[in-house]
Order: C-alpha cells, then structure tokens, then sequence
C-alpha cells in the first residue's frame, strides 16, 4: 500500500524551522537539525523546501502574513479616524513588543543577520519594511497636515525603536510611552507645529499654526512636549 501523504508535514516543519531561528538565529540553524527537531526525512523537507533558502522565505513570508493581518485588524478596530488609526499602529507594535518572551521581529532580525542563505527572504523582509512605512504614510495623507513625510517619518522611527527595545527589561513600559509620544507628534503636525517656545504658548492654545516654514532638518532637531498636545476630537 502507498505510504499516505502527511498534509501537515509543511506547517509542522515550517513551525520547527521558525523555532529554531528564533532563539539561535538562522545562520546558526542547519537543514539537518531541522530534520532531526521536525522527526521528518531528508527527502520529506527537501520536497517541500528545496535548499535553507527556501525555507528562509517560507517562515519570513507566514510572519509577514501574520503581521499585516494584526496591523489590518488594529487599523479596522479603531474605526474611521486617521489619527485614531495611526495610534493603534503604534499601540499594537508596543504590545507585541511587550509579550513575554518576545525576541524581536524575525523580518528585522533576518535584515540584522543578513545570513548567507539565498531565496527570496532579503527581498521579502525589505519589502515588508517599505510596505509598513507606506501604511503609515496612507494614513498620514489622511490627516491633511503640511509636511506629511516629516510625519511619517517620525512615527516610523517610533516604531523601529520599540522593535529595537525588545531586549530592554523595561520594553513594557515602552509600548504606553511610544503611545503617548506618537499623540504628541500627530497632534503637533495637524496644527502646524513643530516646536513651542515661550512665545508661542498662546498661539497654540487658540490653534494657530507657527507662522515661519521649517526645514525637515529643522523638524528633526525640533523636541516635541506634552504643551503640543491636541484634545481628541
């Protein structure tokens, strides 16, 4: 009788592999110690992943997968708001940071180890990148506010260093702080602020823009404080 082929043999391999490089590092993970964790043949995982590369791609693609699904469901949790929309991003990657365990983003990860693998896995991890930047920058365009890639580039910094907090034992705390900086950022830029000085108090509480156009080398000296806080509207 023919052997039956085992339907789960890909997930189950694919969930052995993603293990292993998550707390050794791809590099350091070779094909025959997946064979070995997985109780597959040789022949079994190269049929469904030809050589490590293959594999590579295969785990960075289902994580690829899974993140924009829980940046989907945060953006449709948060209603219409563009403002709302963009603080949940921020807020599902501060939670997601926070989890125990957490060992940093495997896309990022991939980019920082940069193992000599082969396949499709740089050009994945890249676009995953470029691809999250650009949800930010929808919906920042959203917003109507002057200078939108200032902005989104703001938030997108915020982001990168909550993933690159994930081995501060203090990243809990961050997710909440990251929040409350990303209000301050989008708030500031909605009314045309970048940088409140003791002049400009009473400008800002009657919701007038600052009158002189700054450079973006100007906006990233620029310190943002809790003053250029807007009330949710």
């Amino acid at each position: 009788m023919a052997r039956r082929a085992d339907p789960d043999a890909r997930d189950r391999i694919l969930d052995v592999a993603s293990a292993l490089f998550a707390s050794r590092g791809i590099g350091a993970v070779g094909m025959a110690e997946v064979v070995h964790d997985a109780g597959c043949g040789k022949n079994l995982l190269y049929t469904h992943f030809p050589s490590k590369g293959d594999l590579v791609a295969a785990h960075l693609e289902r994580f690829r997968r899974e993140r924009d699904a829980a940046m989907d469901a945060a953006v449709t949790a948060a209603g219409d708001d563009p403002r709302a929309q963009l603080l949940a991003l921020v807020r599902e990657s501060g939670e997601r940071v926070a989890r125990p365990g957490f060992r940093g983003c495997p896309l990022r990860n991939f980019l920082t180890e940069s193992p000599d693998v082969g396949g499709d896995g740089d050009t994945i991890a890249r676009r995953f990148l470029a691809d999250s930047r650009e949800r930010l920058a929808r919906l920042v365009a959203r917003l109507g506010v002057a200078e939108p890639d200032v902005l989104t580039d703001r938030l997108a910094l915020l982001v990168e260093g909550l993933y690159a907090s994930a081995h501060d034992p203090r990243r809990a705390e961050l997710g909440p702080a990251a929040v409350t900086f990303a209000e301050e950022l989008v708030d500031a830029a909605r009314r045309g602020l970048t940088r409140l000085g003791p002049g400009d108090q009473a400008g800002a509480g009657a919701g007038r823009c600052s009158s002189r156009s700054r450079s973006s080398a100007d906006l990233a000296r620029a310190p943002m404080t809790r003053a250029t806080r807007r009330p949710p509207t």
